[in-house]
């Protein structure tokens, strides 16, 4: 059936030429593109569509027949960019649209209509966008630098324009009625051709027969115009460019995109829409620095804040279009600080300037409102994410205070504004909220006085200059150890009998600029110009919102004596002597000694620690005794402590003596008990009091690495002194084995023999072996060494070391001569 209808056509467009049926060629070209598609042959369609659109701007173009030309351009330009898409290549889709853009831009058609084309430019952008984002839907990739964000966003600025031209050609006086009858009804209701005007349906001629009609014409859809809501298609525009911005990570244009939005429900009178938008684009403009964006922003909200009568944002985004970051002119910043003082005194405002003149009637009832109700004045603003007019910084003097010295810290205040300011009141808050009665600064002053300078006012800041607050107070006692943190610093503004509005910095200051700033000053190398003395330089201060509360400094001696190194298994005395140089009595004094903490686990198993050196400590004793009472010292008095420990492995360890007591000392007036500890650690070395050799010999002294049944033979032990300091060996006692037999008694040839370093004491023992079945090798026993330390002292305990003879291995022999 298609295929029929197109050979009609054909055949029909085989009788027309080009000078008298200019019109009809385009026409029947269409309608052989179009059969073709219907029947699916879309590679024919697109090359009939493709000749179509050439033919249509082959057509003479005047301001009369403009607007036909261009509707059926566009139509033509869609049914390409369509099958372009379809056939997968979207390369051909945007070349083309790209050639339709530039064959249409141009013409505009009558100048009294211009927003017509400005409406016809963005309903293009609009439909290719819509096209892109269809064949994106079914499997097309976009890239960041090609989505169909960018048509919506052309459409969108398409749309601005129409609504200016508008705004300029539409601008008709209310006395102007709608003509009647209505030009643009027509008897069908409908337009016989697309593009075509109702009033002259079918003319061809260019030129106008009744120019009056026309007029009226023009009229009409001036006014009709007029009752267009712009903003609403530029928003919904603006949207859908947002979203695929969005879609495709393209931040900034995302963020561009959603500022026209704010500006436009702005325009639209969408206030809280527009604040809604603006706020949440500022947070990225600040954060990157954008000064004169962001200013633009702020100026736009402030106006919304204002029409609303929103107190809150209305002083929030006072406070920031008067600071640092703002690039107002300093008359502007002058009016806006003026309004906001009166804000403060519970006034209304002066409007801001180029404000909907009804809107700001509206607003200053509004304001009026605001002033006669008694609610809730005091309004908090965290400054962290913004930039306000005041900087803070706050410094602890030191990393940290002993208890006994009052804590100290410094609250630098900086303002930015044109005029200078007073505020009421300066408040610190600690992670310790007892110490924030002692950090306020508070300044009684007249409403009126609050822009006014006086040198007296210590509340008073002017502008560009640094101005210092100290403050000091005494740490509590149980703060010993801890960390006092400034959680926040509060500048009040105002009065609460008017409005107050408290300034609220987390930590000790800084806000959304601060750490930006402070990381290009580090990196500065521009010389700062000299200052008097008790000013500073603002980018030179550091913030330090915490310190360390540590103890009072002890003033008593510690001293250990000792003679190292320790001996295996001996009672080693290490004897501690305290003495005060306190001015008062140091009291409830208490020893901690013994193995320090955090050794090898392997160390504290074979340390033990006592009081009591007369007796010799097994495992159950500990490595540390902890807060052994000692009672109270008197100024000047000295005090010993004998320690004894006992070390069962060789190597070295440290030991901790730690005193503890408690002073009372008068700081800042105000008496306080404090803790005070000093510790000494030492680490002693341990060592083998001795080496023993033992050796096998026959009865002529010769030796033996094995010995025979029932023959006799002698064990000789040399003990080889190894230790620096002398060593009494008490008594020795050889512990024979069963299945050994001393030949005659067994008595010890070292008794209270002492040895030098370097010296050896030697005994000879005759034994036997009966006769054993098992030849691999017999236990000899053990022989035990009693010794100690050689002292003055005679309570020094005796020490018994065990040393395990070795095995021999005993031959039978058949015949033996006794001579």
């Amino acid at each position: 059936y298609y295929y029929t209808e197109i050979r009609r056509v054909k055949s029909h467009k085989e009788f027309l030429n080009k000078t008298t049926h200019q019109l009809l060629f385009v026409r029947h070209q269409f309608k052989i593109a179009f059969f073709s598609e219907l029947k699916q042959d879309t590679q024919n369609a697109l090359k009939n569509y493709r000749t179509a659109y050439n033919l249509v701007h082959e057509l003479r173009a005047h301001e009369t027949n403009m607007l036909e030309i261009k509707t059926m351009a566009g139509f033509i330009n869609y049914k390409i960019c369509r099958l372009c898409f379809q056939h997968n290549t979207p390369l051909d889709a945007i070349a083309q649209f790209r050639k339709h853009i530039d064959l249409c831009k141009k013409k505009i058609g009558s100048a009294e209509l211009a927003f017509e084309h400005a409406a016809w430019m963005s309903k293009q952008f609009q439909a290719f966008g819509d096209l892109f984002d269809e064949a994106i839907k079914l499997g097309l990739t976009a890239i960041q630098t090609q989505n169909p964000g960018f048509y919506y966003q052309q459409a969108a600025y398409y749309a601005q324009e129409r609504k200016q031209l508008a705004s300029v050609l539409c601008n008709h006086d209310s006395s102007v009625s709608y003509p009647n009858p209505d030009p643009l009804e027509t008897q069908t209701g409908v337009l016989d051709f697309y593009g075509q005007r109702p009033w002259r349906q079918g003319i061809l001629s260019f030129d106008l027969s009744d120019p009056e009609k026309e007029k009226m014409g023009i009229l009409s859809l001036q006014l009709k115009e007029k009752n267009v809501l712009h903003s609403e298609l530029i928003i919904t525009l603006l949207s859908n460019a947002v979203a695929q911005f969005k879609k495709y990570k393209c931040p900034r244009m995302k963020s561009h995109l959603m500022v026209q939005m704010g500006e436009e429900y702005y325009y639209a009178k969408d206030y809280v829409k527009a604040l809604k938008l603006l706020d949440y684009v500022m947070c990225e403009y600040r954060s990157e620095g954008w000064w004169t964006l962001l200013t633009s922003i702020l100026t736009t909200a402030l106006k919304c804040s204002y029409l609303m009568a929103q107190l809150r944002d209305y002083i929030t985004y006072s406070l920031e279009l008067l600071g640092r970051a703002s690039t107002l002119k300093e008359d502007q910043k002058s009016r806006i600080e003026k309004n906001l003082i009166k804000v403060l005194m519970n006034e209304s405002p002066d409007p801001e300037p180029d404000c909907d003149t009804a809107a700001v009637k509206a607003s200053q009832k509004l304001w009026a409102d605001r002033v006669s109700l008694a609610g809730s004045n005091i309004f908090t603003i965290e400054v962290q994410d913004f930039i306000p007019f005041v900087q803070c910084k706050a410094k602890f003097l030191a990393p940290s205070f002993h208890v006994d010295v009052p804590v100290q810290f410094d609250v630098y205040l900086r303002a930015d504004c044109p005029h200078p300011i007073r505020f009421s009141k300066l408040c610190i808050s600690f992670n310790n909220q007892d110490y924030n009665q002692y950090c306020v600064v508070e300044e009684a002053y007249q409403k009126s006085d609050i822009l006014e300078q006086s040198s007296q006012g210590t509340m008073c800041l002017v502008p560009g200059k640094t101005r210092k607050f100290t403050f000091k107070f005494v740490a509590k006692t149980e703060d010993v150890g801890k960390k006092i943190e400034i959680t926040s610093v509060d500048l009040v503004l105002g009065s609460e009998s008017g409005r107050c509005v408290i300034l609220n910095w987390r930590g000790g200051g800084g806000d959304a600029a601060s750490s930006q700033e402070a990381l290009q000053a580090a990196r500065s190398f521009r010389r700062r110009p000299k200052l008097p003395d008790n000013e500073v330089h603002w980018d030179s201060l550091t913030i330090q919102a915490s310190t360390m509360i540590i103890s009072r400094v002890p003033n008593i001696s510690v001293q250990l004596r000792h003679e190292p190194p320790a001996l295996t298994n001996e009672m080693y005395c290490l004897i501690v002597t305290v003495q005060s140089h306190e001015e008062t009595v140091a009291k409830d004094v208490k020893l901690t000694a013994g193995l320090k903490p955090g050794q090898d686990a392997n160390l504290t198993q074979k340390t033990q620690v006592t009081l009591h050196g007369t007796d010799a400590c097994d495992d159950s004793f500990p490595a540390l005794l902890p807060d052994i009472p000692v009672g109270d010292l008197q100024p000047g008095e000295k005090l010993e402590k004998p320690v004894y420990i006992r070390c069962g492995t060789v190597g070295a360890r440290m030991f901790l003596v730690y005193v503890s007591y408690l002073i009372n000392t008068v700081v800042e007036g105000k008496e306080i008990l404090c803790k005070c500890h000093r510790d000494e650690t030492v680490t002693i070395e341990t060592v083998f009091p001795f080496d023993v050799a033992v050796k096998f010999v026959s009865t002529k002294l010769e030796h033996l690495d094995r010995v025979f049944a029932d023959i006799p033979f002698l064990l000789m032990t040399d003990i080889l002194s190894a230790s620096p300091w002398p060593l009494t060996i008490v008594t020795s006692q050889l512990q024979l084995s069963a299945s050994m037999t001393p030949v005659d008694q067994l008595e010890s040839y070292v008794e209270n023999v002492v040895l030098q370093t370097g010296e050896s004491a030697s005994e000879c023992f005759c034994l036997r072996c009966p006769p054993v079945t098992n030849a691999t090798g017999v236990a000899t026993g053990s022989y035990i060494i009693s010794w100690k330390r050689s002292s003055p002292v005679e309570s020094v305990p005796v020490v018994s070391t065990v040393i395990t003879l070795p095995h021999v291995i005993v031959e039978s022999i058949p015949l033996h001569v006794n001579a």
